[in-house]
């Protein structure tokens, strides 16, 4: 191996304490007040007016300059191969929301529509989600169940469900849950909270998605073998479903399973020639689109519905739903879903848009997402779509297809509209067994996160913890009360880890200013007579005892014990004083009357006080604060006592790498005084041992030895 490089290092500067720093670069202590930030944000100019309109009508600033020459093609091809896709997926994805197949159709139009006008991403295909539409599937499921649209038919003499009161209802429902969905995204994106997807760690995101992908397969079910189970909901739900479709297998409808079989082999079988072409073929083939023709034409020709009991899509009214505003007697119902929806479609749609915008060189704005996926939402509801957010199999095709900007977008919603206003109703003999299939097919990326486990097994066991308790939690929740669920899991990880952190002693790496943990080198040597302490983690309310007890383990010193035995050492001497006092104002008395003196022979106690300190303690205690972004009252409070506490011993503690936060924290919180000043702060810990060897102290203490104690 060739020798490393060296390069020359060489620096003189006087030891910097933070007062010092303060001074040289003059820092300034005027901060704008609160008025003046309020009158900044409320003052409006022409440039700012029109950044303004650019940023919130982001097609205004793109559009004028789109270049037909370089992306027409592309976009054409791929808004096509997209509006191909949006066909089945939006009808398959319908039946996950419970509700008829064709407004899956206008939710493939509406929202996209809008997305094209207000979003930034160039590359995400927004529209159905199968993880959204379950989650709208159990609202509309337990506000308008099955039971409640009960009717008695005279021509059978039973008891049958009102399908057509019960589906517009539930399309009532699903309305109004994503026009409440679509005004938590606007409300969060003008209060700039696009950060709240930072609570959605990657692990998390990718547990649930796969916990709702079990909910979207189980749900599924009865449209594979033909049976009705009874609808559950709330927690545990997933489990009495799956426990009643076992209890109804045995009258499976044979027709419908071989019609499943059938479309789940054959979309497999395509699906992989589809990849295995890819290279060669300019477009993928559309193969769900081919698996509804050719499944259409089949029910049709051998009519699957009458003749073997083959449920089938039904009518499908052509044209467009005049907008309808959301029934507001149901917001308070749905308020919890809502948001559920919000943060969840957010965070599929900001994660996948910032991976194609890294990819391509531009830039995603999260808060404006947030507007533009709540407007799609909210407006959708208005003409009755379910909430939306972004297809990762959409998104593929669209950007491997030539897809360059956002008229993809808005050339797949005119395919749409093309397909709804003319050839929708068209497969209205299409069975549903055939979109159950084409849901299990795309779902296969979803099962491969199942692999997740083990890669996080190998890289961080936490995260694989969060993953795993994500997945058991959505399984067991259901997936609007499991996200909740598991972003406190995951919080409370943040916590145990900042209650757990790693306690190292540094030493020096010679001829350096560079200070690594004792026990991870073996070159690493400690500073003689000074001890530096650092905790991997801030310092807060949660661990600020631990960090008190293990800067005891660490140094080895038993503060409490020491303090005890100094202030028992201080009672006695001050006993002796007071007792020799008044031996002497005694003597004093016998004397001024006359009394000859008297010899007495009596047992001294002697208290030993030493001018010098003990060799088992050190001089100084640096605390590396490096690590430590944040001090809250309590951690002030610590840092306090142990400096205060140390120095009753004759240790002199100092703090270094404090950002200026931690310093700003510390000196609002009343952690300096006339007698603790910014001169025992420091910028990093050579400072700190440089100033600690120097031998200048800020205060001084009498040394002592608690194990010279004697009666």
């Amino acid at each position: 191996m060739a020798e490393r490089r060296r390069t020359g290092y060489s620096i003189q500067r006087k030891i910097l304490d933070e007062g010092a720093v303060d001074e040289m670069a003059e820092k300034s202590d005027s901060k704008p007040s609160l008025c003046e930030k309020v009158k900044k944000s409320m003052s409006c100019s022409g440039p700012r007016l029109k950044n303004c309109l650019l940023g919130s009508v982001p097609v205004i600033s793109w559009l004028p300059r789109y270049s037909i020459r370089d992306n027409a093609l592309g976009d054409l091809i791929s808004g096509i191969s997209v509006g191909i896709m949006q066909l089945p997926q939006g009808m398959a994805y319908a039946l996950l929301a419970s509700v008829p197949p064709v407004f899956g159709l206008y939710s493939s139009f509406y929202p996209v529509l809008i997305y094209f006008i207000f979003g930034t991403s160039k590359h995400i295909s927004v529209g159905t989600y199968a993880v959204m539409s379950v989650m709208i599937g159990g609202v509309t499921d337990r506000l308008a169940p099955d039971s409640n649209f009960i009717i008695w038919d005279n021509v059978t003499n039973s008891s049958i469900v009102d399908a057509v009161s019960r589906d517009a209802e539930r399309v009532r429902v699903a309305a109004a849950v994503t026009f409440m969905s679509g005004l938590f995204q606007i409300l969060l994106g003008l209060v700039q909270f696009g950060f709240v997807v930072t609570y959605l760690s990657e692990p998390l995101v990718r547990g649930y998605t796969t916990g709702a992908a079990i909910h979207v397969i189980v749900s599924q079910l009865k449209y594979t073998f033909g049976i009705s189970p009874v609808k559950y909901s709330g927690p545990l739900s997933l489990i009495y479903t799956v426990l009643e479709i076992c209890y109804l297998i045995p009258q499976t409808n044979i027709g419908t399973l071989v019609v499943s079989i059938v479309a789940i082999i054959g979309l497999i079988l395509a699906k992989e020639l589809n990849a295995y072409l890819s290279k060669k073929l300019p477009v993928p083939i559309p193969v769900e689109l081919l698996a509804v023709i050719v499944a259409t034409v089949v029910s049709w020709q051998f009519n699957l519905e009458g003749e073997y009991g083959v449920d089938v899509v039904g009518i499908i009214p052509s044209g467009l739903q005049p907008p309808v505003l959301p029934a507001a007697s149901l917001f308070g119902q749905v308020i919890g879903d809502a948001f559920a929806l919000s943060v969840v479609g957010y965070g599929i749609a900001i994660s996948l848009g910032r991976i194609f915008a890294l990819k391509y060189g531009y830039k995603v704005d999260s808060n404006q997402e947030l507007i533009a996926l709540g407007l799609s939402n909210s407006i959708g509801g208005i003409f009755q779509c379910f909430a939306i957010s972004c297809s990762m199999s959409r998104t593929m095709v669209q950007e491997s297809t030539g897809g360059k900007t956002q008229v993809a977008g808005a050339l797949s919603a005119i395919v749409i509209l093309f397909i709804t206003l003319w050839i929708g109703t068209l497969f209205e003999a299409l069975p549903k067994a055939v979109l159950a299939a084409i849901i299990y097919v795309n779902l296969h990326g979803m099962m491969k996160q199942f692999m997740d486990i083990s890669a996080l097994w190998r890289s961080n066991k936490v995260d694989m913890l969060v993953w795993i308790a994500t997945f058991i939690l959505t399984l067991l929740l259901n997936p609007d009360m499991g996200l909740a669920a598991a972003i406190g899991f995951s919080m409370l990880t943040v916590i145990f880890r900042t209650q757990l952190p790693t306690y190292s002693l540094l030493g020096q790496v010679p001829d350096t200013d560079v200070y690594r943990p004792l026990e991870d080198y073996n070159q690493v040597r400690q500073v003689p007579g000074i001890l530096i302490f650092r905790s991997s983690a801030t310092l807060y309310f949660a661990n600020a005892e631990m960090y008190q007890d293990a800067l005891g383990e660490k140094s080895g010193i038993d503060i409490t014990k020491i303090l005890s035995a100094k202030k028992k050492l201080e009672a006695k001497r001050k006993r002796h004083e007071e007792k020799n006092a008044k031996k002497a104002k005694k003597a004093a008395k016998k004397s001024a009357e006359g009394e000859p003196e008297r010899a007495e022979q009596k047992d001294i106690a002697i208290i030993e006080m030493n001018a010098e300190p003990d060799p088992s303690l050190p001089r100084a205690i640096v605390l590396d604060l490096s690590p430590v972004n944040f001090l809250d009252t309590v951690g002030i409070k610590t840092l306090r006592s142990i400096q205060r506490d140390y120095g009753e011993i004759g240790i002199e503690v100092v703090l270094a790498g404090c950002q200026t936060g931690v310093v700003d924290n510390l000196q609002t919180g009343g952690f300096f005084s006339d007698k603790v000043t910014k001169s025992c702060l420091f910028s990093s810990i050579h400072d700190a041992v440089l100033y600690c060897q120097s031998g200048f102290y800020l205060t001084y203490g009498l040394y002592f030895n608690a194990n010279t104690l004697t009666d």
